[in-house]
């Protein structure tokens, strides 16, 4: 049980966070004694749990005292009590998250609308999220009834299809994401009395989200520059009487090696310059997205160094955070934190595990089921651009397309982000439908379109941002076995692309092919701009039931080597 005070419960604060729509929610707490001493508040923090309602089945290896240790983490109900148990002793604590607690979620949660995730969450006690890009998966319709409950349906999938859906026993915070009025799809922030310390807490999600969703699920709303929202609610904040205020954002870094309980090696990344930007009065950033962990200090416009964390993903960390409140000053004396392992060392709670089995059970039945034999080609390794996992689901693509509008079409491309899982899960010799569910979990369309070689060029020019080394933007795209290319990062941009062939030969500029892209390709998603522009072929069903009937008469798992990185590092 929590033992943070004074924190309001969701159902009674709906109508308050309605009016606060307008102009990014601050709730007032009610007063609390004061402190005579210094005060510790303790923040536990997740992100990018993607509805891992079940430990994850790949192992992670992070650094530990120097050394490198390889454990399986996450699952809800680990989760849970690892929570519970840092909860232990302390008088003042809340639980945030990051964003991306659901979408892109194993089938569990997933064929359930990831309603066994949010509940599970919920009871695991936590209590304030900013939406991340994977909330907007589904729509912002849906999005508003994973936050109030209900059964509408917004989806091709059934809601409550076990039980009713009372909602979310979080608050979720969206203060960068506004309609053509300037209303906020959620409220921005929140002020709550963790023990005698006003806490505010200020939501964000990157302001790429749009680029990383298809356009529909967010139609109507825009998402602005994520330091100037956070300093204009920490301004907000204060003024109702903030000690302090706490940054959630959906934005992260990168760091090498990429898990760690403590420490910042190498860092980099978006995330970088907004800390350097944001206001003396947020002390703490909490972040995701990149799916590391990492414990940072970063300088800003003015103050003490910021604290930044973010905890790995698939809960398979908890980022425990302690601030020391200082009454007579009226700062923050003291920051730190440390990245907790959920390794299943506490075992699980047992009302969240009972839940966990309950949705496993349901679904068990669909997930088991086979849909076809894989052999290994004996060239399977994942240490490549495009991966084995990626270039079998662009096969599949290619093969649909063929099989709905004719062998005339050359090549599909798939964005490397949008395979969720590589194939451990084939080490059977089997894929189940629950396994290529988690590896093309969207339900996106295939969509054939026709562009010249010029064109298709200067779309795979648009995988690649900055200066020598160029890095991805956002995704690298692996193509089906009828085509590769090479690039080499050091060159200019717009010529980093050396070499296209398909079926071995170089394209032609001037010639027009016709090329398999998803929907959220085809709409300019990852920042493949260009595409939208390109005349629109014909449709050839949806990505998982092309993946399935791929599957149904038996593959070699394809091997690495479509793309060639020829950059010398």
């Amino acid at each position: 049980m929590r033992t943070h005070t004074a924190m309001p419960a969701r159902r009674s604060a709906i109508a308050a966070a309605i009016a606060c729509l307008l102009a990014g929610c601050v709730t007032v707490p009610a007063p609390a004694p004061v402190a005579q001493g210094p005060v510790e508040v303790q923040v536990l923090a997740l992100n990018d749990f993607h509805g891992n309602l079940e430990v994850p089945p790949s192992t992670t290896a992070f650094s530990q005292d120097g050394q490198v240790v390889r454990q399986t983490l996450g699952g809800a109900a680990r989760l849970a009590a690892r929570l519970d148990a840092l909860r232990q002793g302390q008088a003042a604590t809340v639980t945030v998250a990051a964003g991306d607690l659901i979408g892109a979620s194993p089938f569990a949660s997933a064929n359930f609308l990831d309603e066994p995730s949010v509940m599970a969450l919920g009871m695991a006690g936590l209590d304030v999220a900013s939406v991340g890009n994977h909330e907007f998966d589904r729509g912002t319709a849906e999005l508003r009834r994973i936050q109030d409950g209900g059964c509408e349906q917004h989806t091709l999938r059934t809601p409550c299809a076990l039980e009713p859906f009372a909602g979310a026993d979080f608050t979720y915070l969206a203060g960068n994401v506004v309609d053509t009025g300037g209303r906020s799809l959620f409220p921005g922030a929140t002020l709550r009395q963790v023990g005698p310390v006003k806490v505010g807490f200020i939501g964000l999600t990157l302001t790429g989200t749009a680029t990383l969703v298809s356009p529909a699920m967010t139609r109507g709303y825009r998402f602005t520059d994520e330091a100037d929202a956070a300093n204009r609610l920490a301004r907000d904040l204060t003024a109702q009487g903030a000690d302090t205020v706490v940054l959630l954002i959906h934005e992260g870094g990168r760091v090498d090696p990429t898990q760690n309980l403590s420490g910042c090696p190498n860092l980099s990344g978006p995330i970088v310059p907004i800390v350097e930007r944001l206001d003396p009065a947020i002390s703490l950033v909490v972040s995701g997205h990149t799916h590391m962990s990492y414990i940072c200090r970063i300088d800003g416009a003015g103050g003490p160094p910021r604290l930044l964390s973010s905890a790995g993903r698939y809960g398979g960390f908890v980022t425990d955070i302690r601030l020391t409140w200082d009454p007579a000053a009226r700062r923050v004396a003291d920051i730190s934190a440390v990245n907790v392992p959920v390794n299943g060392t506490l075992g699980t709670r047992a009302d969240v595990a009972a839940l966990v089995d309950r949705y496993v059970t349901a679904a068990e039945p669909l997930a088991a089921r086979v849909v076809g034999t894989v052999t290994p080609s004996g060239a399977a390794d994942e240490n490549c651009a495009e991966t084995p996992a990626a270039n079998l689901v662009a096969d599949a693509q290619l093969s649909a397309a063929r099989s709905a509008l004719g062998e005339g079409i050359d090549a599909a491309f798939i964005n490397t982000s949008g395979v969720r899982t590589n194939l451990d899960s084939a080490a059977d010799g089997q894929l189940t439908y629950g396994e290529i569910f988690a590896m093309q979990p969207f339900g996106n369309t295939l969509q054939v379109l026709e562009l010249t070689g010029l064109e298709l060029r200067q779309a795979l020019e648009e995988q690649f941002c900055n200066e020598g080394p160029a890095t991805p933007c956002s995704t690298l795209l692996a193509p089906s076995s009828t085509l590769t290319y090479s690039y080499d990062r050091n060159r200019p941009q717009g010529d980093r692309v050396t070499a296209i062939r398909l079926d071995g030969v170089p394209i032609n500029p001037e010639e027009r092919y016709q090329v398999v892209f998803n929907n959220f390709l085809a709409n300019g998603g990852d920042g493949f701009a260009s595409l939208v522009q390109r005349r629109t072929v014909g449709e050839a069903g949806v990505d998982l039931d092309a993946l399935e009937a791929y599957l149904a008469g038996g593959v070699t798992i394809p091997s690495c080597g479509r793309l060639r990185d020829l950059t010398a590092l």
